[in-house]
């Protein structure tokens, strides 16, 4: 009866795990930063949390021009979002060739990075997937 008890509370532990905190710029990953400077040297850097959900470390860094990034445990880049045209630097280049080909009128606003795929978004709405080999699977609803 007591692992049956155990059991069922499992996952309000887990889920009390869940801790956002705020990081002060000087505190951000050196990895972090100077992907940052790299990629994005004209967007100060607006907030950086550390997201720990349960067992997953994150940080989400906020710029100013309308930039959202994501990344893991390891400090790599998993996700970029932005209200305008991404820098070419921070889209792989297979993928980056593929859009400019077919799409040339368009300009990628979001690319993510997940277990099997990446997945780029257009300024038109359109999701694009492609396997991590960057070659195109299809076109994602």
């Amino acid at each position: 009866m007591k692992k049956i008890f155990l059991l069922a509370l499992l996952p309000f532990f887990l889920t009390s795990c869940d801790k956002e905190e705020i990081l002060p710029i000087s505190d951000i990953p050196s990895e972090i930063s100077a992907y940052l400077e790299t990629h994005f040297p004209a967007n100060p850097v607006i907030q950086a949390i550390e997201d720990k959900d349960g067992f997953e470390l994150t940080y989400d860094i906020t710029l100013e021009g309308g930039f959202f990034l994501e990344f893991n445990r390891k400090k790599e880049i998993i996700e970029i979002d932005g209200t305008t045209k991404l820098p070419d630097s921070v889209i792989p280049s297979k993928l980056l060739d593929y859009v400019l080909a077919n799409y040339s009128t368009n300009f990628i606003v979001g690319w993510e990075l997940d277990d099997r795929n990446q997945q780029i978004e257009l300024d038109n709405g359109l999701d694009l997937e492609f396997n991590m080999n960057g070659d195109f699977l299809r076109i994602d609803n």
